[in-house]
């Protein structure tokens, strides 16, 4: 070990840069019932995550706190726009495209976080976006922003944070963080970024407590388009940028919980047609357009509480047999419709990347 590495080592906890500090916030936030068990979702007191540090001061120079609603703080550096957001907070294991994972409205609700710990160096551009405007209530960062190095960047991502109110926290242990919502569950928190640093802690637990959570929760109503319209942009090609689709030969009718524009992309480049409709649009007006096929899009929230309007829409266009085919929520939609339900999982695998099983070997290796 070189005598730079045992200096650093040297260097009190809480005046390391990009290093989480996590704490309880008071004496009466334990990770015990009063019977001494672990309140549900809470690893044993035999996993180290259940060991939390005891609880200390706000570290030095931090601007921004993660809130989670059993009382745990993880500090760090504020990124994006000041102030606070609550949501379910959930992980992303991408390597890439997280101005795409931003924009997805199926992210509505939650606050990301990246495990990639390299987020927002090719900075951002008016082209990598699956929406208008974000849908995620905001973003965990394990390093901080760099300056952007890509030769299609317009902007700094931290500028772009903050054009759409993104609030955001950098610098801390995501790992630990990943590993805590990968055995709890995706807990309820506050991302809140205060550039003077001051913060009130009890206020935002308590904040973070009382957000309902995603289940029951319509949020595709959200997300929706509100009137109908024609999609003819094709897939993204170098030095050309996006097609238009000039010879479709099918007519696809796609029914908008909350679709990313490259679904919709891929359709018109596979030769479609695309009208979009509302999530809530009736039997009747899917099958006034005479659709060839009817596509059920991504969407966030609880699908029983979605599917209280759109399950009879879709039950009417199988039984008019129209070809029927979802992705993602409109998949779950489509199971309900033919009988099937829906469970909550206790976490959900977000990102790019799989774990992929050759079962002649035994080896698993990640896509």
């Amino acid at each position: 070990m070189s005598a730079g590495l045992r200096k650093r080592q040297g260097v009190p906890l809480d005046r390391r840069p990009n290093r989480a500090i996590s704490h309880r916030v008071s004496a009466e936030m334990t990770m015990t019932t009063q019977s001494g068990a672990p309140p549900a979702g809470v690893p044993p007191t035999g996993d180290p995550l259940a060991n939390d540090p005891p609880a200390g001061s706000q570290p030095e120079g931090s601007t921004a706190a993660l809130v989670l609603a059993d009382g745990t703080v993880f500090w760090g550096h504020g990124i994006g726009a000041a102030g606070r957001s609550v949501g379910e907070v959930c992980f992303n294991t991408s390597m890439t495209g997280y101005q795409e994972i931003l924009t997805d409205p199926s992210y509505a609700g939650q606050i990301i976080t990246f495990t990639f710990p390299h987020i927002g160096n090719v900075g951002a551009n008016p082209e990598d976006i699956e929406t208008v405007t974000p849908a995620a209530r905001g973003l965990v960062l394990r390093a901080d922003i760099t300056q952007p190095s890509s030769w299609r960047a317009t902007r700094h991502f931290d500028d772009w944070l903050k054009a759409y109110d993104l609030v955001g926290i950098s610098g801390i242990d995501t790992r630990r963080l990943t590993r805590r919502i990968r055995d709890g569950g995706p807990p309820s928190g506050v991302v809140a970024h205060a550039p003077d640093g001051k913060f009130d802690i009890p206020a935002l637990v308590a904040e973070a407590a009382a957000w309902p959570g995603l289940e029951g929760m319509d949020l595709a109503i959200e997300v929706s388009t509100r009137q109908t319209y024609t999609w003819d942009e094709t897939l993204w090609q170098i030095g050309e940028g996006y097609g238009k689709q000039a010879n479709p030969r099918w007519h696809v009718v796609a029914v908008d919980y909350g679709a990313k524009r490259n679904i919709l992309r891929n359709l018109a480049s596979a030769g479609c047609r695309v009208t979009v409709v509302p999530g809530t649009a009736t039997t009747e007006e899917i099958l006034r357009h005479q659709p060839d096929g009817v596509f059920l899009s991504n969407g966030p929230g609880d699908p029983a509480a979605t599917g209280a309007y759109a399950v009879p829409a879709i039950r009417g266009v199988l039984e008019a047999g129209v070809p029927t085919f979802g992705i993602c929520l409109g998949h779950q939609m489509l199971a309900l419709a033919l009988g099937a339900r829906t469970e909550k999982m206790h976490r959900g695998h977000r990102g790019a990347n799989h774990p992929v099983k050759d079962l002649t070997t035994g080896k698993v290796e990640i896509t």
